[in-house]
């Protein structure tokens, strides 16, 4: 195992012990529906208890990695100037979901570095039981198993998950979805982080996201997808977890996908 291998195995365990902090907020709340609904100024929807979790997981961080930075999607971001990781955090991807009583939404945890990007991912899911992680020459799991991507290649064959939103509306690349859509042998549309977890385990072959992303949206999907022996960039093919879009595939087919998204 590399140093660096070493060194995140370690952070996974205090990733993880975010994640339990975590769903020991957000899951009651969603069970009882007792929270308050507001909307940003880009009129997506947050609740009290996005910003409630999002403070309970800075706080552990402030705490016991006083050495890292932070950013998050509701409180910004803090910490030491040009740190070597940072953690990124959403604490609910798939608000509308939580606001609406659909069980698929989860807590988002990644570990940037510096220089590499990012290199720990966590997804906690507490509705459906279920947490994947992964981390750079580690592995990546869900529940502890191991997961791999598919072994499809061919496009003919694929199984899609695409959230075909007003962005890609806006860029005049809607055709290109569809012809995605027809290319592909089923269709779904499964949407936020999960798409990306069903790559990563091997369920679905490719998933497209929405435009209009952020990079907490994306940071922690980076390295489980890879570290399952998939192929995770933005629509045009670059690797950039800053990116307002992304698209997570097996490999195999990453490039026929980028090409019909493109043409």
């Amino acid at each position: 195992m590399s140093d660096l291998a070493q060194f995140l195995a370690g952070e996974l365990t205090f990733a993880l012990s975010i994640a339990d902090a975590a769903d020991a907020v957000t899951l009651p709340r969603f069970t009882a529906r007792n929270f308050t609904v507001d909307l940003k100024t880009n009129q997506t929807e947050v609740t009290e208890v996005d910003r409630g979790t999002e403070t309970v997981i800075m706080d552990i961080i402030r705490a016991q990695r006083p050495h890292h930075a932070w950013y998050g999607e509701e409180h910004g971001s803090g910490g030491e100037n040009n740190a070597e990781y940072t953690w990124v955090i959403d604490p609910i991807d798939g608000t509308s979901n939580f606001v609406r009583g659909v069980p698929v939404w989860a807590t988002l945890i990644g570990l940037v570095h510096r220089d590499l990007g990012p290199v720990l991912g966590v997804v906690s899911c507490p509705t459906m039981a279920t947490r994947w992680w992964g981390y750079k020459d580690g592995g990546a799991f869900c529940n502890g198993h191991a997961i791999h991507v598919s072994d499809v290649d061919s496009l003919y064959d694929a199984h899609l998950s695409v959230t075909a939103n007003d962005g890609w509306n806006n860029i005049g690349k809607s055709q290109n979805i569809a012809r995605l859509t027809k290319t592909v042998k089923r269709v779904r549309g499964f949407g936020d982080y999960w798409q990306h977890m069903l790559v990563a385990q091997g369920a679905i072959d490719v998933a497209v996201d929405g435009i209009g992303l952020e990079p907490y949206d994306i940071a922690a999907l980076v390295p489980i997808v890879e570290a399952a022996g998939g192929t995770l960039t933005d629509r045009t093919g670059t690797a950039d977890w800053r990116a307002d879009n992304v698209v997570s595939s097996n490999g195999a087919i990453h490039t026929d996908v980028i090409a019909i998204l493109n043409s």
